[in-house]
Order: structure tokens, then C-alpha cells, then sequence
């Protein structure tokens, strides 16, 4: 079965489909990184955040947050099942991410804070490092940026 994307403010998503986006979130940030946070932190309210994720099936196997951050759209919470890692299946969903963001909010960058080890992937897609490392949840990250497109 082919994988198929979808995006949607999370009061569009059917609660299965949304609990197992959270789900995935959850085992990816929570416990296999071992991250103790507030994985749900009210940003999927927000009125403009949407989610996007790929199925393959019934199963969500990756997924990520588009929010308006001020003057500055911000991708978040990209996560990939294990299962599903290496196939280009986040690099799609990325990809649509970037694209949803540029239809969005064209006059604006996009801003990410990447997992240190993840910064050249998220270079694949325009991101360029924009500060300095900084820890988060004891896993180092760089602050990213991709400029807007004229």
C-alpha cells in the first residue's frame, strides 16, 4: 500500500488519527530520546498550526507541526517511526512542510531547531545553521533557517 500524506488543523483530524500522531510523537521524543517534557505543550491549538503526517495503512509513520511564529513560520515536532526511517518518507513529509510554510507565509522565513546530528538532513531542504548550540532536554540542537523565497 502507498504511503499518503495528509495536513490539517487538529480540530479536522478524526481523534484515532490524531492519537496515533501523538502516539508517535510520544515514543519518538518521550522514550526512545528519553526526553521527560511536556511533549503536548498547547501549540497544536494555536489557530494557524497545522499537523501534517504520511500513513502507511492505518499506522502514522511520520509527522511534523507548521506554526506562525511571529514574524517567522517554525516547523516542529518532526518525527519518524522507526520502521519507517531511510525510506524518504520524512523527506517527503519535510519537503510538504516547506512548501505548506512558502504557501502560507511566503514573505517569511522558516525557522527549526534541529538535533545537532540532524542539521546536514535539514540542509537538504534550504536550512541553514543560524546560531549557536544550545541543549534541550539534554540533546544537543542548532538553531535553523531557511530565508524566504523573494
Amino acid at each position: 500500500m502507498p504511503v499518503e500524506y495528509h495536513r490539517a488543523p487538529l480540530r479536522e483530524i478524526a481523534p484515532e488519527t490524531l492519537y496515533r500522531i501523538l502516539w508517535l510523537r510520544v515514543t519518538v521524543f518521550v522514550v526512545e530520546q528519553e526526553a521527560a517534557y511536556p511533549e503536548l505543550d498547547g501549540r497544536d491549538l494555536e489557530p494557524d498550526a497545522e499537523l501534517l503526517w504520511a500513513e502507511d495503512g492505518a499506522e502514522v509513520v511520520a509527522t511534523l507541526r507548521v506554526l506562525h511564529d511571529g514574524d517567522v513560520a517554525r516547523i516542529g515536532r518532526v518525527a519518524t517511526a522507526a520502521s519507517a526511517r531511510g525510506q524518504g518518507i520524512a523527506a517527503r513529509l519535510m519537503e510538504r512542510g516547506v512548501a505548506r510554510c512558502e504557501e502560507r507565509w511566503p514573505q517569511h522565513a522558516i525557522v527549526l531547531d534541529a538535533q545537532q546530528h540532524l542539521g546536514p538532513w535539514y540542509a537538504r531542504f534550504g536550512f541553514v545553521i543560524s546560531g549557536e548550540p544550545f541543549s534541550e532536554d539534554g540533546i544537543p540542537h542548532v538553531p535553523m533557517r531557511r530565508p524566504a523565497r523573494a
